[in-house]
């Protein structure tokens, strides 16, 4: 007799110490997204990451390359930037001392720092790496990171004919979910929900078609497919758009939703991308961002519609968060105790098992 699996201990969801460990071992050593090249096209526009406590700048030097520091001036480690986002006038100043640095990070110049010994080369800004992947950027806070694709394994090709890099912001949502981060992903990764909490999508979508790819120390997902004359996922199933011009037939057929650890939900439709990105805030609470990407050739037409799916989407989410806090309080209580899973959610399983490997020192 084999022993059916259970989900985790209440503390992986409740204990602050645990949460705080979990940061330290997954966010802080592993490849996670940032945000989107779009958001600093030019050089000198950047965007701030906050994750785990740390604030990071990214931004876009001259060469047009990705870079990213640690928002800690190398004087007295005052915060650089205040605003989530801006630009730079071609450096990068610190407001308390005027410390200033190049885009790339170097001390330009460091006032009444003029005695001997001192060496502007010595104090550049601390690098954060950071790599870029079909218009999303990932940033690792470990001192020696593996390259992000080994992390990605199959996913670039898997996911090419998308071409996310193509694509564009139509709306953003942010959402302030009080939930454990865990929670968020495991009901993303399963639909035997969707029937009991999701009318709508269940209209358009046939939670028990598709199927799940066998699940990888980085990432988990699978695939679903439209019911009856259905075509992509809007309150009504029409689609308005045309498809994503690199899918195949059968790719125009059905929905992908992957989990890329720790915080990057992709759900590919055939006419649109939506990405959402989990910011753990405490152990109880969650930001979601929420992106919404369309062709830009489609959002140029004139009678462009985009808000039929980011009305679908935005309804699902709130029905997801709503309850993923009804777990979070239930699995408060002193009555909680892990529960079956059953053979039709091996991914939340996958995952739970990546966070103990995690915990374990195994990966």
């Amino acid at each position: 007799m084999t022993c059916q699996a259970k989900t985790l201990p209440g503390r992986y969801y409740t204990d602050p110490n645990l949460f705080q460990r979990e940061l330290e071992l997954i966010f802080c050593q592993m490849w996670f997204c940032s945000g989107r090249t779009e958001q600093i096209a030019r050089p000198g526009d950047y965007f701030l990451c906050q994750v785990a406590g740390e604030s990071v700048i990214v931004t876009r030097e001259e060469g047009g390359g990705i870079r990213a520091f640690y928002n800690v001036c190398r004087h007295r480690g005052t915060r650089i930037c205040r605003e989530e986002s801006g630009k730079f006038a071609g450096r990068i100043q610190c407001p308390y001392h005027g410390w200033t640095y190049a885009l790339d990070g170097k001390l330009l110049g460091a006032p009444h720092m003029d005695e001997d010994g001192f060496r502007r080369e010595d104090y550049p800004l601390h690098a954060v790496h950071a790599e870029v992947w079909d218009g999303h950027i990932f940033l690792n806070l470990a001192a020696q990171p593996g390259p992000l694709r080994a992390q990605l394994a199959d996913l670039p090709e898997k996911f090419g004919p998308w071409g996310m890099r193509d694509l564009r912001t139509f709306k953003k949502c942010v959402y302030d979910v009080k939930a454990n981060w865990k929670l968020l992903i495991s009901n993303y990764n399963e639909c035997l929900h969707c029937p009991m909490l999701h009318p709508m999508l269940s209209r358009v979508t046939d939670s028990a078609s598709g199927h799940n790819d066998q699940p990888q120390p980085t990432y988990i997902g699978g695939s679903m497919e439209f019911r009856g004359a259905a075509q992509t996922m809007t309150g009504d199933g029409q689609r308005r758009r045309d498809y994503l011009p690199g899918l195949s037939e059968s790719q125009r057929k059905t929905v992908l939703y992957y989990t890329i650890y720790p915080n990057l939900l992709l759900s590919l439709h055939p006419d649109y991308v939506m990405a959402h990105r989990l910011w753990p805030q405490s152990v109880d609470r969650t930001e979601v961002i929420c992106e919404w990407y369309f062709h830009p050739k489609e959002m140029a037409k004139p009678d462009f519609e985009g808000d039929d799916a980011v009305q679908f989407w935005d309804a699902t989410n709130r029905e997801d968060w709503a309850i993923s806090e009804l777990s979070q309080k239930g699995i408060g209580s002193r009555a909680y105790v892990p529960g079956p899973y059953s053979t039709r959610e091996q991914l939340p399983l996958a995952f739970d098992r990546m966070i103990l490997d995690r915990e374990r020192g195994k990966c």
